[in-house]
């Protein structure tokens, strides 16, 4: 498995020019909250197993890579899940416009760049992107 540093300097490669790391600063951790806020808009408790087998699964990941980063999602995760659940009557109709919105931004900023996002690629570029995003505040590549 490659080392956060590894997953990092990858990413950066496709994140280099300023409008577009401007860009995702912001809608990475919106399409982070838009896909948790979806999960949480399915009924019942098939809903809530899926969201708890997500977030268990992106968690590990995040953990893996750093203790620290693992914390900082947990946390981030759990605002967004309060978030959804503090907008439950919209939720599904918050979710997809912020979705949609969101990654409209991240194909203009990647058109800025000039290079293709990360993900098409390898799919594990989707969750890396939140830690990106964290890691100037957290820096969780450094020992």
């Amino acid at each position: 498995m490659k080392t956060i540093e590894q997953w990092f300097s990858l990413y950066g490669e496709s994140h280099q020019n300023p409008t577009n790391i401007k860009i995702h600063k912001v809608a990475v951790p919106l399409i982070y909250f838009s896909v948790v806020a979806l999960i949480t808009a399915i009924p019942g408790l098939t809903g809530q197993v899926i969201l708890a087998a997500v977030s268990l699964a992106a968690l590990i990941f995040y953990f893996v890579l750093s203790i620290k980063l693992g914390f900082v999602m947990t946390i981030f995760t759990a605002l967004c899940i309060y978030a959804a659940n503090s907008v439950a009557n919209y939720v599904i109709e918050i979710a997809i416009t912020v979705f949609v919105i969101a990654w409209i931004f991240q194909f203009v900023g990647h058109k800025v760049e000039g290079k293709k996002p990360s993900f098409f690629d390898d799919l594990s570029f989707l969750l890396i992107g939140p830690a990106w995003v964290f890691n100037p505040i957290f820096s969780f590549d450094k020992k």
